[in-house]
């Protein structure tokens, strides 16, 4: 049991730190001064990896491979998303009523944490992969649901870590002097990662 749940840990452990929209996000808003948005934000990214983590153990994989049309779609939704938070990050650099624009109340970062990791059904197909690879295939259901806390325990402190990081005075007076140039940066990656979600989409299967 404990070497399918460490081989479960590196694996998501490696998926966690890889630089994508989770990472930006969270990265983003505590460099700008947002640590609480950030921490919120983590939380919610955590709470979808959970859900997708549960979903896997329960068969989404198996719908998403028998309606290919609904894995397109939720894959659409996620693109075009991806694409309005680059918009949005793009002008996040200038101030509103004395807060830099961007800011985010407690329900609203989680929420953006949520719908970020939500609409991206490859995180239910990752952890589909690392489960068959990790776990045996009559993994009891202690062990799944054992393999499922980890997941959510290994987002929440990954996440969490990042927005306390990224949050030092020292970081976020760099990313002051450069707020601008940093904030068009993330976004222009973000806007990647949505347009290549989409291009993939369009052209999957052909």
């Amino acid at each position: 049991m404990m070497t399918a749940l460490f081989t479960v840990a590196v694996l998501h452990w490696m998926a966690l730190v890889t630089p994508g929209p989770n990472v930006i996000l969270i990265t983003q808003l505590a460099a700008s001064g947002h640590r609480s948005s950030a921490l919120y934000a983590g939380v919610g990214i955590s709470v979808v990896a959970l859900t997708w983590a549960l979903l896997t153990v329960l068969g989404v994989n198996a719908l998403f491979a028998a309606h290919t049309c609904l894995r397109a779609a939720v894959q659409i939704a996620g693109g075009i998303y991806l694409c309005f938070f680059a918009f949005k990050l793009w002008g996040s650099g200038t101030t509103n009523g004395g807060k830099p624009r961007g800011y985010h109340s407690p329900q609203a970062a989680f929420r953006l944490g949520f719908i970020t990791n939500i609409t991206n059904p490859k995180t239910a197909l990752f952890f589909g992969s690392v489960f068959v690879a990790a776990l045996p295939p009559d993994a009891s259901a202690h062990l799944l649901i054992a393999a499922i806390t980890l997941v959510f325990i290994n987002a929440l402190v990954c996440h969490t870590l990042l927005a306390l990081l990224f949050s030092q005075a020292s970081i976020q007076a760099g990313y002051d002097r450069q707020r601008t140039k940093l904030n068009r940066l993330a976004a222009a990656i973000v806007g990647a990662y949505g347009v290549r979600r989409l291009f993939n989409t369009a052209f999957e299967g052909k």
